[in-house]
């Protein structure tokens, strides 16, 4: 067994959890702590011959792990060293260390929270910070705190902000270790790369053969830009001189072990691999490295409820983790596919998965826990709210929980492992004898999609499937399919796995017309009702669009299983037709009958409607003929706030007094408030009364607004409101005139000069607190003069007015002392009688 660099710090790791119940450990990626630190803690005397938990975040490098472990001590895996993945285990009795992916430990947990049998857990890669290892550590933590004291954590990771780690697990020491790295010359692109990924991958391939030896792993985003670049090298000729293995989840072992190992035809290797060869795994042969920069990573949505693969730029980390491998077995080279004025926008770290992803199977997983709330656990980052909140929301709808509370359907939902909606659908399903079309349709929604032809039809895809078995070994019927055969022999392995789990027959083939009714079940709030040719409503409220090319689009009903999220009208990938008959007998308890009476803007009226409601998707509708009455004043009061107060009749005389009222509002607080967001805020109290039994805007020609407004006020103010704001004034011609109060800060007396000889102080209002503005005309009715001072135009500025005016208005008077005339409205006054 060679020596790497992580046993120099073994004996102070052993010492520190020894003395303490955690313990974090930072060392670089080849310093060998996957493999060797679980087989020096085996025998330490504070184990007890209790079992080691090792996490890692993927199946891959969990059973690759284990295998090499089991090699170090010349054993079968399954033996000392086992391992434990979704739906694939090999572990017995003997086993003293299990390599487990991270939502089997929440299994474990959740199981028995004691974890009985286990004296350590490590969380490898912690640096990755998947949902599951967050959650497994949360669980974790609490576990140790509560039930088991002597439970050791230790978290180990090569790029992490260890401080926070050991803070959140009460001050646990930090180990470094140092690396076996060589040195790694790293390229970068002169200029920004603008050819497609694709292409530009095959060229630095080409380059990076011809610059050094060592076999080549090339970084890129998921399984289509791999399956692209493959077919690329083999179009270059590349493939007859090297080996090209593809490397990522979905493959089956013996591809998985063919990318890993030495290449069995002696020549050089070419590894086209996800991020998931960024850490644990040892690619043998490495020593260039060509980095695309990119990596797909998920991103829920808490608006439209959606997760959606993107793919993003790495962070400063992964793409230091991808330049180590090159320097794992000698000097190596690194190409980046990016430039170097790129490189400085890198960021840090990746965000936390917690942060960004659906977190429904996760609030399930805490109920399950007891915990209703995600603050009563501790967290290096809690979830966030307004994504929990939207999973509590889902999971209430499912029946898994009722009000923080899991139910008993909840609970088999978690022992089952799959994500809560699959999980629902198969469970339901069953109940209907569509258990085995449910566990197809859940295996075709839990991979790629494998069929690369238009059709969006999931029933296309059971088919599919189904014929596969009884044609699996006839090459022209699968190359005629546009079918990933790959991809669907998976899926049909995984159906059959997931039907032993549910105890439904291997042999069940139920009627694919119910897809769409089964993938309802799961996805209930992405239900569409057409609106027109490949437009839909979904139940959740937002839009949703099908090319008019495909059959779907012209369903009355359809289930969206796999969309993108984005803009007003999300594209639908996946969807089955449904029903409207399916949706009322299945779906019935969701069904809610109502009236609704609402205020209809196109034919400016209150309409009463009863129908059937499904979510935002109305299926039946009818008009009510005897609505509440209450409810119509309420959906008439709600129209004519949402048209505005000029919907109602405004005659002058109602225009007038609501201007006077707003005048007193202005000087005395206690008169009511008549502006448009006092009147709009109040008009159940002021004009309800008036409008009951009324429906239509053509109705309210009736009202009498003077009438209702007067009716605001009190006895006391009736009787002040024509001295506090006088409606007309008697002007010294003995004239009534209006006031203008149109605008409340200056009321307004628009009178002829004439009309006012003989009086030398300014009118008055309000009880003597606001002079009226006089605006005084000329005998042709043109303001001449504006003034709050009239013995000051008397003196002064009425010459200046005559001297302009004489010449033009000759008939009337413009005496030299107005304060001594006698006020007329007419051209020459009326001559006094003698008597």
């Amino acid at each position: 067994m060679n020596r790497l660099p992580i046993e120099d710090i073994l004996p102070d790791l052993k010492a520190a959890l020894t003395a303490q119940a955690s313990a974090v450990l930072v060392a670089p990626p080849g310093s060998g702590k996957t493999t060797r630190i679980p087989l020096a803690l085996m025998n330490e005397e504070w184990l007890r011959g209790q079992r080691i938990l090792m996490l890692e975040p993927r199946r891959l490098a969990a059973r690759a792990a284990a295998r090499y472990m089991a090699q170090l001590l010349g054993e079968q895996v399954g033996e000392t060293v086992g391992y434990r993945v979704r739906l694939d285990s090999c572990a017995g009795p003997r086993t003293r260390i299990e390599v487990i992916t991270e939502g089997i430990l929440t299994r474990m947990l959740q199981a028995d929270q004691a974890l009985a049998g286990v004296g350590l857990i490590i969380f490898d890669e912690y640096h990755e910070r998947s949902l599951q290892a967050d959650l497994g550590l949360a669980l974790a933590v609490e576990a140790q705190a509560v039930l088991r004291t002597d439970l050791r954590l230790l978290i180990m990771s090569a790029t992490l902000a260890a401080e926070a780690v050991a803070e959140l697990l009460g001050g646990a020491p930090v180990i470094c270790g140092s690396g076996q790295a060589y040195p790694v010359t790293t390229h970068y692109l002169e200029q920004r790369r603008e050819e497609r990924l694709e292409a530009a991958v095959v060229k630095a391939v080409g380059r990076a053969l011809a610059a050094g030896s060592g076999d080549l792993l090339v970084f890129l985003p998921g399984a289509g830009e791999i399956r692209r670049v493959q077919a690329g090298l083999m179009r270059a000729g590349i493939g007859k001189y090297a080996q090209v293995a593809p490397l990522y989840g979905g493959l089956s072992l013996a591809a998985q072990d063919l990318a890993i190992l030495p290449s069995t035809q002696g020549g050089r290797k070419i590894v086209l691999a996800t991020s998931i060869a960024e850490t644990s795994l040892t690619v043998e042969g490495v020593r260039i490295v060509i980095d695309s920069g990119l990596m797909r990573v998920p991103r829920f949505s808490a608006r439209t409820g959606l997760t959606r693969l993107e793919t993003v730029r790495v962070s400063r980390s992964s793409a230091d983790q991808r330049r180590g491998r090159a320097g794992r077995l000698g000097p190596g080279v690194c190409f980046r596919l990016w430039t170097r004025q790129e490189d400085l926008y890198l960021e840090t770290a990746a965000t936390p998965e917690i942060l960004a992803a659906d977190l429904t199977a996760l609030a399930l997983e805490l109920a399950a826990w007891g915990v209703s709330d995600p603050g009563q656990l501790q967290w290096l980052d809690a979830p966030p709210a307004a994504a929990f909140l939207k999973a509590c929301e889902l999971l209430n709808r499912l029946g898994a929980m009722d009000n923080g509370i899991i139910t008993g359907h909840g609970r088999q939902i978690v022992r089952s492992g799959l994500h809560p909606r699959l999980a629902h659908m198969i469970l339901k399903a069953a109940e209907l004898g569509l258990g085995g079309l449910a566990c197809e349709l859940a295996a075709i929604l839990s991979e790629r999609d494998f069929f690369s032809g238009a059709d969006i039809d999931l029933r296309l895809r059971v088919d599919m499937i189904r014929k596969l078995a009884n044609n699996k070994n006839d090459t022209a019927w699968l190359a005629a399919q546009n079918i990933d055969a790959a991809v669907c022999r998976r899926i049909m392995q995984a159906s059959n796995q997931l039907k032993q789990q549910f105890g439904i027959a291997a042999d069940c083939r139920e009627d694919i017309e119910a897809c769409g009714l089964v993938v309802a079940m799961a996805y209930p709030d992405r239900i569409g009702q057409q609106r027109d040719n490949g437009r839909f409503l979904l139940e959740n409220g937002r839009g949703a669009i099908i090319a008019e090319t495909q059959p779907l689009a012209h369903n009355a009903y359809i289930v969206a299983a796999d969309l993108d999220g984005q803009g007003s009208d999300s594209r639908i990938f996946l969807a089955a037709p449904v029903t409207l008959e399916e949706l009322r007998c299945y779906l019935a308890p969701q069904i809610v009958t109502e009236t609704t009476v609402a205020w209809d803007e196109s034919v400016q009226a209150v309409r009463a409607k009863v129908g059937e409601r499904l979510g935002t998707l109305i299926l039946k509708e009818s008009p009510e003929p005897e609505p509440d009455p209450a409810a119509v004043l309420e959906a008439l009061l709600a129209g004519i706030a949402g048209e505005g107060l000029s919907i109602l009749p405004w005659t002058k005389a109602a225009r007038q007094l609501r201007q006077r009222l707003l005048f007193i509002h202005q000087q005395e607080q206690n008169w009511p408030d008549v502006a448009d967001e006092g009147l709009l805020a109040t008009l159940a109290n002021w004009l309800g009364p008036y409008v009951y039994g009324l429906t239509a805007r053509a109705q309210l020609a009736q009202l009498n607004l003077a009438s209702i407004l007067e009716a605001m006020l009190s006895r006391e103010q009736l009787r002040e409101l024509n001295a506090y704001a006088p409606a007309q004034l008697t002007v010294p011609s003995g004239q009534r005139i209006s006031i203008d109060y149109s605008n409340p800060e200056q009321p307004v007396l628009a009178v002829k000069i004439q009309e006012m000889f003989g009086l030398s102080e300014t009118p008055r209002i309000a009880g003597g607190k606001v002079c009226l503005t006089l605006h005084l005309l000329s005998p042709a009715q043109r303001i001449v003069q504006v003034t709050q001072d009239l013995a000051n135009f008397w003196s002064k500025t009425y010459f200046e007015v005559k001297r302009d005016l004489l010449g033009r208005y000759p008939k009337h008077p413009w005496p030299d002392e107005p304060m001594k005339a006698v006020p007329t409205r007419r051209a020459r006054p009326k001559p006094i009688k003698a008597e």
